[in-house]
């Protein structure tokens, strides 16, 4: 899966979709996408100078897109969970500090599981798979 179609999807198909999986680069494509996303609604309020904090904590512009973005990390993130057999609960460790982000990061980027409770495996099924359109026909 390319980056655009991990942010298409992620944002436009499966907003706030919890059920069914996401294969590891649906879920690091997009994890970039908020990363860079935030990192330029930071720029905007460096540039108009309106960060808050003496420190320059969130911005209202960075804070606006953190909370937009928000839902579908957790649903992306979820799905990826469930891809390699986890509940989404097991998002709940990321909570204890240091410990829980080292877990989660190791169940990220695990390999998919074939077929399980949570639904065929997007890996065996191709591009796409889950998705509604295949892949982008070749220009020349």
């Amino acid at each position: 899966m390319s980056f655009q179609d991990a942010v298409r999807v992620c944002l436009q198909r499966k907003y706030a979709e919890f059920r069914g999986r996401a294969r590891r680069s649906e879920y690091w494509f997009f994890i970039l996408f908020t990363a860079i996303a935030s990192a330029v609604g930071a720029a905007l309020d460096a540039i108009f100078r309106i960060r808050s904090g003496a420190y320059g904590g969130t911005g209202p512009i960075q804070g606006v897109i953190q909370l937009a973005l928000l839902l579908p990390t957790l649903a992306v993130g979820v799905r990826r969970l469930h891809d390699t057999g986890r509940s989404g609960w097991w998002l709940l460790v990321g909570l204890i500090p240091v410990v829980g982000w080292v877990f989660l990061v190791v169940f990220f980027v695990q390999d998919s599981q074939p077929d399980n409770k949570y639904g065929a495996s997007p890996k065996v099924l191709g591009y796409g798979a889950g998705y509604r359109e295949g892949p982008p026909a070749q220009q020349y």
